[in-house]
């Protein structure tokens, strides 16, 4: 069988590290052929003209829990799936689906349920791997965490969750807990990436943690230490350690709420586009508008409001996971951090592909790599978004229906 071909003309593309202007991009079936900044004859092409958009690779979202209206804590596959198309009609091509702190069934569970959706997602953004987010997680950090499940690393239970199944790709935990390193250096014997989260580890903690293979900061600044005072004495704590130890990558909730852009910029400035990927943490709001919501599964999930651009707790004590899209991500990065196009859209694709090991696959336009390509104009507004070189949505002015001659 012949494999489908497009032509992708009038377009800037963009790579990790530069803009190639009215470039050439062709596709073969699931893969990308070629990328030129001339034009390449190929007859038998179907043609797109992007109209002077920018032509990227597809968003990876390393951390999101819902959007649409579903969570991954629902429990269901139509869930699942919904939330990865929902996402992908905002240009994002691969995302992590990420749990909550529960217990022992729902973890299991969710394994359950995410092997059965990757089977059949076809159409949303495709599943990289599964994250559990606690419950090994600093009481007083939780967040929006429940705290009924909150407990201490225990050996007998995560190794029977992973014993369970090969989709667990990273685990977030508070790595000052008692069992918490041994629990590192477990995931990391396994290849599954250990993120430190929702922790009130000191410096000399983390450092700790980062020799036992807790190599990943999950959602900075969100649920995490800084500079304490014990005994009189300041002691420098999670955030701090993730400027110190160089190797550490971090992922930032770059919505424009979460962080004001003084920490969007010093994060950038620090950490540098090569280490800082960008996240939504969308909770099942995302893509929706204001009102409640729940934060979790709709059977034991927690109420919030959705006001201001966030979701919050309803006492408003606390932010309850974000509502962005990551089309959303990428512009404020430009417009609020003042960061330039071709680094805020690395942050978005290359670094996280990287982090999540999928980067020999995806994350950039790179011929040999998968066709995980989206459309999008000055504002950062997608129009079209290919995954696996199909085309999975588009505004129809930009086909042509013509080959190449």
């Amino acid at each position: 069988m012949e494999l489908k071909k497009y032509k992708i003309v009038n377009g800037h593309i963009i790579t990790p590290y530069r803009i190639i202007r009215n470039g050439t991009l062709i596709t073969e079936g699931s893969r990308i052929l070629a990328v030129s900044d001339r034009d390449l004859e190929m007859p038998d092409a179907t043609v797109m003209d992007a109209r002077g958009q920018y032509v990227s690779a597809g968003f990876v979202d390393l951390h999101v829990h819902g959007g649409g209206g579903h969570d991954f804590m629902d429990g269901t596959v139509e869930a699942f799936l919904r939330v990865a198309e929902k996402h992908r009609e905002f240009g994002t091509t691969s995302l992590v689906p990420t749990t909550l702190s529960s217990d022992k069934a729902s973890l299991l569970k969710a394994i359950d349920v995410y092997e059965a959706a990757h089977k059949l997602n076809t159409v949303g953004a495709r599943f990289a791997g599964l994250h559990l987010e606690g419950p090994y997680v600093a009481m007083n950090q939780r967040g929006a965490q429940d705290p009924k499940y909150i407990r201490n690393p225990d050996a007998a239970e995560y190794m029977e969750v992973l014993a369970s199944s090969n989709v667990v790709t990273r685990w977030s935990a508070a790595p000052e807990l008692p069992g918490a390193l041994p629990f590192g250096r477990y995931l990391r014997s396994k290849g599954i990436l250990a993120a430190a989260a929702h922790t009130d580890a000191v410096y000399e903690e983390m450092l700790e943690a980062y020799e036992n293979g807790y190599t990943h900061i999950t959602h900075m600044y969100s649920a995490m230490s800084g500079v304490t005072r014990r005994n009189a004495f300041r002691y420098a704590g999670a955030i701090e350690a993730a400027y110190l130890i160089d190797e550490m990558t971090v992922e930032i909730i770059a919505d424009g709420v979460h962080l004001p852009a003084p920490l969007l910029k010093l994060v950038y400035k620090i950490k540098g586009p090569g280490k800082t990927a960008l996240i939504t943490d969308a909770m099942r709001a995302a893509g929706m508008g204001p009102g409640e919501s729940i934060l979790g599964g709709l059977d034991n999930g927690i109420r919030v409001i959705v006001e201001d651009g966030v979701a919050k707790l309803p006492d408003r004590s606390s932010f309850a996971g974000s509502v962005a899209t990551t089309d959303q991500l990428v512009r404020t990065m430009v417009n609020l951090a003042e960061v330039p196009l071709v680094e805020a859209v690395r942050m978005a694709t290359a670094t996280p592909a990287t982090i999540a090991g999928i980067a020999d696959r995806t994350g950039s336009l790179v011929e040999g790599k998968d066709a995980d390509i989206i459309f999008f104009d000055e504002q950062i507004r997608v129009s079209s978004v290919f995954i696996e070189g199909v085309l999975a949505g588009v505004h129809a002015e930009t086909l042509s229906t013509a080959k190449n001659k």
